[in-house]
């Protein structure tokens, strides 16, 4: 007996569960009510890209030494004509936000289109993750460096943590306005920036003998111009760092405001938007790296930069205390930790319209995946951990970085060339072009920091033995959503129903063949039917694309050949369209359908194998597993008879 307080219980259980698994679905059915002007919108993606100002003019320090400004020049050049075409041409293709991934599934298509994408969800979740604790231990930075903040704020690691708390706490209750949030933020985080910037160029032009001795510096270490050059392309793949945010940029297409008479198929105003959008922000970030790379190389010591310095991962915040006052310094910081801890809000937000749209649609992850809750408390805790491993340093954290955002343009640049090669060979030249740079610079920052590829690698073997495991467990579910039958078909169905009997009897049949009369006997002898007892319907389900994992709509299409009713569809895994079939028949009808198989000869355990990644196997036993897990009771579960 059920107590008063037990169903408060329940009900309790229950509405936390509902509230747990709240699917993300929901906020892509409100998205429009959220579209906002393209410059806004660029805020939303500039958290991620301007945020990294924060930290890269410190890097490139590192990486580059006094060449530090000229190597940015090289990364500049190589954003505005490499990386800043190649999502212009995205933007195009993939107008609803799907991105550079989803267009090499479409090129590629089958199981090398998707185990190439479960390759490059490893890279973005590198990408999305690192951005997130880097994002959040340079937050920490301006924290531990803030004089006048209390002395309990000034652990590295602990405030880190609180960071990444706060932000699955935040994600938890649910972000909603992030549009205008992240306009306020990189609104005042840029006009912040372009105080320092004003300042540090009117406090240069007063000092040139500073500018003169790292002129000096320059030729004392490298020669002439040609080997300094040279050598900033080599030292390039350490600045990568400083090209983040295109990714997101192309993500957050949905938000942006097209018109209102758009083509819902090719919304040509949104993606004429979000190709400002893209520029704008390049633009702007292109001119911040090339003054604040030559301000803080020429204004800032050598030994400031170092992991104990006091431009560790915050030279413009350097800057702003030094020459502004610890007062303009101390609302630089704050405004800093604000973008930085959104730039880490942005990155989960791409993670988490990045798994629901892949993995559970190939039948590689649970149901519970589209859920946004399960996953931000299961992206929190892997960010746990990744600021544990790297100690929350911003420095050792930028090699992992920069392998996601070189993986991810690589793989955007590829998917541009193929897509244009065959309609526009020029196009199709420039982007490989485009792409083999994008190729060295990713092997070259992999070979010399591993750590990024490390964690990719351990991200993609998580993500496919999870695949393997998920499509092995969920193999046994229906699949399909709907059935459609033409009138061929339903005239069979019909027919069937009002006869005598009411029977309906359907004999698989492998498509292609012709033997419908030596079938029939052989079932009618098999099964002692006599010919009076009703007819035989054939049904052949052909095999289609076996990578798919979930069916829309399964269309079934009747035929009469030479006396025989046929049914023929085609799915991507056939024991499951046969029970989905069977399951229609039943409700339908409001009898039991019969269905007749087969045995297969062969080794059971290739089977088992065959039919999860291709669809077909031993279909008798399988089928009736899916008829027995999906309805109960056993009177009104559809039969089958093999023999």
């Amino acid at each position: 007996m059920t107590t008063k307080l037990d169903r408060r219980s329940i009900s309790m259980q229950n509405r936390f569960r509902r509230w747990f698994f709240h699917g993300i679905r929901e906020s892509h059915k409100k998205q429009s009510q959220h579209q906002a002007d393209w410059y806004k919108v660029m805020c939303l993606t500039g958290v991620d890209y301007f945020s990294s100002l924060g930290y890269a003019p410190g890097i490139a320090f590192l990486a580059a030494g006094v060449l530090s400004p000229i190597a940015t020049v090289i990364l500049v050049l190589l954003t505005l004509v490499g990386a800043l075409p190649v999502y212009c041409r995205v933007a195009d293709e993939s107008p609803f936000g799907q991105g550079s991934i989803s267009m090499l599934e479409r090129l590629l298509g089958g199981w090398k289109g998707k185990a190439l994408v479960l390759c490059l969800l490893g890279f973005a979740a590198t990408d999305f993750i690192i951005t997130i604790t880097l994002s959040a231990a340079d937050a920490s930075a301006h924290m531990v460096q803030n004089p006048i903040l209390p002395l309990w704020m000034h652990d590295r690691m602990a405030m880190t943590l609180v960071l990444l708390l706060m932000l699955g706490g935040v994600f938890l209750m649910g972000f909603r306005e992030a549009i205008g949030v992240s306009f306020a933020i990189v609104s005042v985080y840029l006009l912040l920036n372009t105080a320092v910037v004003i300042y540090g160029l009117m406090h240069l032009s007063g000092e040139l003998p500073k500018i003169n001795d790292w002129v000096a510096r320059l030729f004392a270490r490298h020669g002439n111009p040609w080997l300094m050059i040279g050598y900033s392309v080599l030292l390039f793949p350490k600045l990568a760092l400083g090209m983040s945010g295109f990714e997101t940029g192309v993500a957050v297409m949905p938000l942006v405001k097209g018109a209102e008479d758009d083509d819902p198929e090719h919304p040509v105003v949104r993606i004429r938007n979000t190709r400002k959008l893209l520029i704008s922000a390049a633009i702007i970030m292109s001119v911040f790296l090339l003054i604040t790379s030559f301000l803080t190389t020429i204004l800032i010591p050598e030994n400031e930069f170092g992991p104990t310095g006091k431009a560790n991962g915050r030279a413009i915040a350097y800057l702003a205390h030094n020459f502004l006052g610890e007062g303009f310094g101390t609302a630089y910081d704050l405004s800093s930790i604000l973008i930085l801890w959104f730039a880490g809000a942005s990155a989960m937000t791409g993670l988490l319209n990045l798994v629901p749209r892949y993995l559970p649609r190939y039948g590689m992850a649970p149901e519970w995946a589209r859920a946004t809750r399960p996953l931000v408390v299961f992206f929190t805790l892997v960010g746990f951990i990744v600021t544990w491993w790297f100690k929350a340093d911003v420095d050792a954290q930028g090699g992992a970085y920069a392998t996601g955002v070189l993986v991810l343009m690589t793989s955007a640049a590829l998917a541009c060339t193929l897509s244009a090669w065959k309609s526009q060979p020029v196009r199709g030249w420039m982007f490989l072009a485009i792409c083999l740079v994008f190729v060295y610079t990713s092997i070259t920052n992999c070979i010399e920091r591993p750590e990024g590829l490390q964690i990719a690698s351990l991200f993609i073997l998580t993500i496919f033995l999870a695949s393997l495991i998920s499509r092995a467990a969920r193999a046994t579910e229906l699949r399909v959503q709907r059935i459609i039958l033409d009138d061929t078909a339903q005239s069979f169905i019909d027919e069937a129903k009002s006869s005598f009997l009411g029977q309906i009897r359907i004999l698989a049949h492998r498509p292609g063949g012709t033997d419908y009369a030596t079938k029939e006997k052989e079932a009618r002898d098999t099964h002692s039917i006599q010919a009076p007892e009703g007819n035989f319907i054939f049904l052949e389900v052909s095999l289609k694309d076996a990578s798919d994992f979930m069916e829309d709509c399964l269309e079934i299409k009747g035929y009469n050949v030479d006396g025989f009713q046929v049914l023929r569809c085609a799915s991507p895994a056939i024991p499951n369209a046969i029970a989905a079939i069977l399951f229609h028949l039943r409700d339908y009808t409001n009898n039991i359908p019969n269905a007749y198989f087969g045995w297969t000869e062969g080794n059971p355990i290739g089977y088992i194998f065959k039919y999860i990644f291709f669809g077909e196997g031993e279909t008798a036993p399988v089928t009736r597993e899916i008829l027995r897990e999906l309805e109960p009771n056993p009177k009104r579960r559809p039969t089958i008879h093999v023999g």
